[in-house]
């Protein structure tokens, strides 16, 4: 009887949790009262070659203070739908688009062909996806574009009997721990490097020897996760409902791991998309708009491969986009609440502080301070290259003033900016990735912190050594 109780006990405390949306409306209306308290003020902005807005050193100055109303609060709420517009219609295309592949059976029939493959090795399978993705990551290939591969993360753990956060962590950690590091990344240390006046992607060598350690404890802490519920499924973060969105899976113990003729040309199908779209980013720069475009295109040529008529496409597309409704609108409540620091103009007055709050600081120390302090303003603002255009014009000149090489620099900003993205609800990518998966943002916290908390260490170590050994251009 005690056990029952204490069981009833938990799920009503399990229960009281607060939704996502509720913690994120909270966060806007703190942001919302802190236009009341933070002084208002802002930098001066010159473009760059490539149109990027940067700002100017030095060029701080008070302005009239612009608090947000009651009003603007819930407008802010809109503005955010509307800004992140681009990311919000991607998730929802992109599940539909899932849905009707899922249709064919030739995800599935695939991965339970691995599966068999591998046998009693899912640690190899595990180790291979997250090392692939991590490659992407640390080139900049997948950044928003990992959301299109979280559902077949989903489908693998499903296979592997595991749970959603494992599928999740598969493919997103995998990516992000080495977009985290950037080691090729344009948008990212590239930019970094050339608002810092470093040759574009110099000091590779060192920023590849961090990046393998990250990767390696990412993959390693990934593998503690799913061999703890792989042995006892109950001690899996979502407890008794390892994948909450069930709706949209077939049950994988009824699909066959046959490969037929119809799955090979699906297949083929989705890898020429996925395809068309990275030599897009690379060749004509497009972005998340292009890419539902190539999904709703994979979509269509799936369902006559399938020989889906047109009413049965868009009924599983249909309730494809549903499943996933609550998680997309999330990315633009997450906005909202940087709509509402802008407005209010006190973005720049905490980059301005966190330059004044650097300056007494050593080498060490300040190099330390600068890692840490670019995760905590990423919270706020998570756009990589948006982040760079901010805070390395101020940096570049504090490094020089504190005598820390400037490659140390970018990555202190690279690292900081990387590593708190996993965790931080205004990120619409992860928010994104999560509603794909049904994964409460309060249930992923608690698995992704502990992670954070060793990338920070792991950091730390290197930006030290990167300082003590004075890490030049290389």
């Amino acid at each position: 009887m005690k056990s029952n109780t204490a069981n009833d006990q938990g799920k009503k405390k399990e229960k009281k949790l607060p939704d996502a949306y509720v913690i994120l409306f909270g966060i806007l209306v703190i942001a919302a009262l802190l236009t009341y308290i933070i002084p208002a003020g802002t930098f001066e902005r010159q473009e760059t070659e490539n149109g990027t807005s940067v700002i100017v050193p030095d060029s701080y100055h008070a302005i009239e203070q612009q608090p947000v109303n009651v009003v603007d609060i819930f407008k802010s709420i809109q503005d955010g739908m509307i800004g992140g517009a681009g990311l919000i219609f991607l998730v929802l295309i992109i599940g539909g688009a899932f849905a009707v592949i899922e249709k064919t059976g030739a995800i599935n029939a695939v991965i339970l062909k691995t599966i068999d493959k591998t046998r009693n090795k899912e640690w190899l399978l595990i180790i291979m996806v997250a090392a692939l993705f991590s490659v992407f990551g640390g080139l900049g290939i997948i950044v928003n574009a990992v959301i299109a591969f979280i559902p077949i993360g989903i489908i693998l753990a499903r296979a592997m009997k595991m749970d959603a956060i494992v599928g999740i962590s598969i493919i997103y950690l995998g990516a992000y721990s080495g977009f985290a590091v950037g080691f090729l990344d344009p948008a990212t240390t590239g930019f970094a490097q050339q608002i810092a006046d470093l040759p574009l992607f110099s000091g590779l060598g060192y920023r590849l020897l961090i990046y393998v350690t990250v990767v390696i404890a990412t993959i390693a802490y990934i593998l503690w996760y799913a061999n703890r519920i792989k042995k006892d499924p109950s001690k899996s973060i979502l407890k008794d409902k390892p994948f909450p969105r069930d709706e949209l899976k077939n049950d994988m113990e009824n699909v066959s791991s046959e490969i037929t003729r119809t799955h090979k040309f699906v297949l083929l199908a989705l890898i020429a998309g996925i395809a068309w779209y990275v030599y897009g980013v690379f060749e004509r720069g497009w972005g998340t708009n292009e890419m539902a475009g190539i999904f709703i295109i994979i979509a269509i040529v799936i369902s006559l491969i399938a020989k889906m008529n047109a009413n049965e496409m868009v009924a599983e597309f249909m309730n494809g986009c549903k499943s996933v409704v609550y998680g997309a609108l999330i990315i633009g409540m997450a906005r909202s609440i940087v709509v509402v620091l802008e407005s209010g103009m006190v973005l720049d007055t905490v980059v301005q502080g966190m330059a004044l709050a650097l300056e007494p600081f050593n080498s060490v120390m300040g190099a330390i301070a600068m890692f840490i302090g670019n995760g905590l303003f990423n919270i706020i603002v998570s756009s990589g290259s948006g982040q760079a255009a901010i805070v390395m014009p101020i940096m570049t000149p504090l490094a020089d003033l504190m005598d820390i090489p400037r490659q140390v620099a970018v990555q202190a900003y690279s690292l900081g900016d990387g590593f708190t993205n996993i965790i931080t609800p205004l990120s619409g990518v992860l928010m994104a990735n999560l509603a794909i998966a049904g994964v409460p943002w309060t249930k992923w916290i608690k698995f992704a912190f502990p992670l954070v908390m060793i990338w920070y260490v792991i950091g730390t170590v290197y930006i030290v050594i990167g300082v003590l050994m004075n890490w030049g251009p290389m």
